[in-house]
């Protein structure tokens, strides 16, 4: 679990949830960039693609995978149901994402869990990679 507060208002960063444009700008590692293939009001193919020669879960430098929101509720909660594309059984099953949307003192209190990581992903890197990307969000929304 990896939370930050956000001088925003919820709606606000509800709305940077669904957005492909925003998401490929703030959901994103600090060492990768971002390509939306497909997003959708039922989902989104996404590839993450390292800046360095880091091996991907998807071959080559890139991590892709399919997202599908399983729950919306507008303004306090996202849930997504992410599958990555990786011939490696260790990335394999369906992880599960949760963004809260919590008002705060100076703004939004965003939480972001994730639950049924694969074995293949380090708790420590996924963590700081929400790390990176709740500051991404708090600079393009700020």
């Amino acid at each position: 679990m990896v939370s930050r507060l956000i001088d925003a208002p919820r709606a606000k960063i509800y709305r940077a949830c669904l957005d492909p444009d925003a998401i490929a700008r703030w959901r994103v590692p600090d060492n990768m960039t971002a390509t939306v293939h497909r997003f959708d009001g039922e989902g989104y193919r996404l590839s993450l693609t390292y800046k360095d020669a880091t091996p991907g879960k998807s071959g080559g430098s890139t991590d892709t995978f399919e997202g599908r929101f399983v729950e919306l509720v507008p303004n306090e909660k996202v849930v997504e149901v992410i599958r990555f594309e990786s011939h490696d059984a260790s990335f394999a099953g369906e992880m599960r994402m949760t963004t809260l949307l919590a008002d705060a003192r100076g703004g939004t209190e965003v939480t972001i869990v994730t639950d049924d990581l694969p074995g293949g992903v380090r708790p420590e890197d996924n963590e700081e990679g929400c790390r990176q990307s709740l500051a991404k969000l708090a600079k393009l929304l700020g």
